[in-house]
């Protein structure tokens, strides 16, 4: 199942880390300045959940928009047509089923985390609103629209978005002492060391 996720990330990451690498440095350089220059403290884990939203927002839209493109397209304006189509626990169930609800769990978590909805409402409506302008560009660039898609990726922001409510109970219960800054500040720093090592040593 995770074969072709891991695929992807590496896929992405070989095509797209000297215009990530350029966008990070621009976006990090912008944001200590605004800083330094306003005299607002730097919260380091706040700022690197921000930056890494964004990046992963470029990433996305790089595996959606520029991969696959060609002249022919199959457009899908009938819900579910696609989905049935693939046999359960097949290669292309879990990469067009599963992959498009994966792709978006974090969209849906990140965006929750940022602006800490009191429901679904507006995690849901970012959600489809993206996913739609998604599909629309497909569309247009070459590939194809697939209403499917929106589905599963709706289905995936709503995931995101209740793992977000999830924690943010456990949050609730949990000692002060691990929403400390400086805790907060050392798991930041365990996960960017992670995520440096899956995608370059993995």
């Amino acid at each position: 199942m995770f074969d072709p996720l891991h695929n992807t990330i590496q896929g992405v990451m070989q095509s797209t880390w000297p215009m990530l690498f350029i966008s990070v440095v621009i976006m990090v350089s912008l944001r200590v300045t605004y800083l330094i220059k306003n005299n607002e403290p730097i919260v380091f884990y706040k700022e690197i959940l921000m930056l890494f939203f964004m990046v992963y927002i470029l990433c996305l839209f790089q595996v959606v928009t520029f991969q696959d493109v060609s002249d022919f397209s199959h457009n899908n304006f009938i819900p579910f047509k696609e989905i049935t189509r693939y046999a359960f626990g097949s290669h292309l169930f879990f990469k067009n089923v599963c992959g498009n609800i994966l792709l978006f769990i974090p969209f849906g978590l990140l965006i929750s985390i940022y602006l800490k909805p009191r429901n679904m409402t507006i995690p849901f409506a970012l959600t489809f609103l993206s996913s739609l302008a998604i599909e629309f560009t497909q569309m247009i660039i070459g590939r194809s629209f697939d209403v499917d898609d929106i589905l599963l990726n709706c289905i995936g922001g709503m995931i995101g978005y209740f793992i977000y409510k999830m924690l943010d109970k456990i949050g609730d219960a949990i000692p002060s002492l691990f929403k400390a800054k400086w805790f907060l500040d050392i798991l930041t720093v365990v996960f960017l060391v992670g995520l440096v090592v899956y995608l370059f040593f993995i």
